[in-house]
């Protein structure tokens, strides 16, 4: 089994794991798959429905037994020590787990009383997460009046009552308006900076581009790709400038001048191939000039993470290792669409 640390000197490991198995009947959900999480910092695995991100989770909390390989989560061995991994972590499911009878602050007492806290300590516990999350104002109404983000700040501010420093949040900003995802993701900030490592699945590329550390794309039981984000881009060709024009004249001469542009007969665009970087846009502009061509607009555009998904997942999964296990699907998939390119209004004499 690995030990807590990447190599002497190297970063403490929060989470590490190699060769995890998993099936259920004849279908291989995980297909042995290696992992690597240095503590304080936040890892966001990718993949599309079925690739087996839900039962990760479920494997390194405890939740479900692997069928092969070993991991360590907080320096606890899942299989040898799973009462030490639990007293580490905090799990945050796809659906808020409220008593919706209860409080708000009755709710976070009850997690208080079952992580047998003790009386005091369970309330001064309970004041500092309404306080820390912005639902101090409300400790005293029933959770079933709550609007999604203040449902999900709650169930995370329950995760965090047992004092985790491992925190797995399998899809938690699934069905949130854009200003209460980024409040979860400023609160989800807040928890790295203190020093708690954070193991994040998600539908919304944009989400792990904004607080992953390290991404992993996990497809057909495998992880095929993993990196920054930007290190996985760069892994994807496809960067390109875009010049329209408004007249075939114009676009025919523009033609001349880049040879090897895709053409768009119908927009009278081209497409031309680069690093999208500003060499590459001061060559384009340089030979439009030299050759007296005026363009009607000009685009950058780069590959995101939408365009990594989409290259290295291939077509996706039918039948959910979710379903397999809850009868319902975890809904992944490449969440907020194309987008927009780098767009530049210019008019080019």
């Amino acid at each position: 089994m690995p030990t807590s640390r990447r190599a002497s000197g190297g970063p403490r490991l929060a989470v590490s794991a190699v060769g995890l198995r998993k099936s259920y009947g004849d279908k291989t959900v995980l297909d042995g798959i290696d992992l690597r999480i240095p503590a304080g910092s936040v890892f966001a695995l990718l993949g599309p429905n079925g690739a087996g991100k839900t039962t990760t989770v479920q494997i390194l909390s405890t939740l479900v037994p692997a069928d092969g390989g070993r991991a360590q989560v907080a320096g606890h061995d899942v299989d040898d020590s799973p009462d030490g991994v639990r007293a580490a972590i905090g799990v945050t499911g796809q659906f808020a787990a409220l008593d919706d009878l209860l409080t708000a602050e009755e709710n976070l007492l009850l997690m208080a009383d079952l992580l047998r806290l003790g009386k005091r300590e369970g309330r001064r516990r309970a004041r500092d997460l309404l306080e820390r999350f912005d639902i101090a104002e409300v400790a005293h109404h029933r959770a079933a009046t709550f609007s999604g983000g203040m449902r999900r700040r709650l169930d995370l501010a329950m995760t965090l009552v047992g004092d985790p420093r491992v925190i797995f949040l399998d899809e938690p900003t699934t069905g949130l308006d854009p200003r209460s995802r980024r409040t979860m993701w400023a609160i989800v900030r807040s928890l790295v900076a203190d020093g708690v490592t954070v193991f994040l699945t998600t539908q919304y590329l944009e989400e792990a581009d904004q607080l992953a550390d390290r991404i992993a794309v996990l497809d057909g039981g495998r992880i095929v790709a993993e990196g920054s984000s930007d290190e996985l881009k760069a892994q994807i060709p496809g960067s390109h400038v875009r010049l329209r024009f408004t007249d075939q004249d114009a676009f025919e001469r523009a033609s001349g001048a880049f040879p090897g542009a895709a053409r768009d007969e119908e927009e009278l665009a081209l497409r031309v191939a680069g690093d999208g970087g500003l060499d590459a846009l001061r060559t384009v502009l340089d030979r439009l000039d030299a050759s007296g061509v005026r363009a009607a607009d000009l685009s950058v555009h780069t590959p995101d993470l939408d365009d990594v998904f989409l290259a290295l997942t291939g077509g996706g999964t039918t039948g959910t290792e979710d379903e397999a296990e809850t009868g319902t699907g975890t809904g992944t998939g490449t969440g907020t669409g194309e987008r927009p390119a780098l767009h530049i209004e210019e008019t080019l004499r």
